[in-house]
């Protein structure tokens, strides 16, 4: 039998998961949900309910784009 790996494969993560990848806790992530200032997400299912999921390449897209150089540039965005 050959071992086929899929290089292509989206990592998901849950929120605790996600929050732990980006140093935040939990209800921080949660937090700016709610807010929609944080990465972008995916609900697993219909409803209020549904299980939050996020993208590993989508999380990183996010700390890339809220990325400064210098103190200076923090209040121009």
């Amino acid at each position: 039998m050959s071992d086929i790996t899929n290089t292509n494969a989206v990592s998901y993560l849950d929120t605790k998961e996600a929050a732990a990848f980006l140093r935040l806790s939990p209800r921080t992530l949660e937090r700016m949900r709610v807010e929609g200032a944080g990465p972008k997400y995916l609900k697993a299912g219909r409803g209020i309910r549904a299980r939050v999921l996020y993208r590993e390449e989508d999380l990183r897209s996010w700390v890339e784009a809220i990325s400064y150089g210098s103190t200076s540039e923090y209040g121009r965005r």
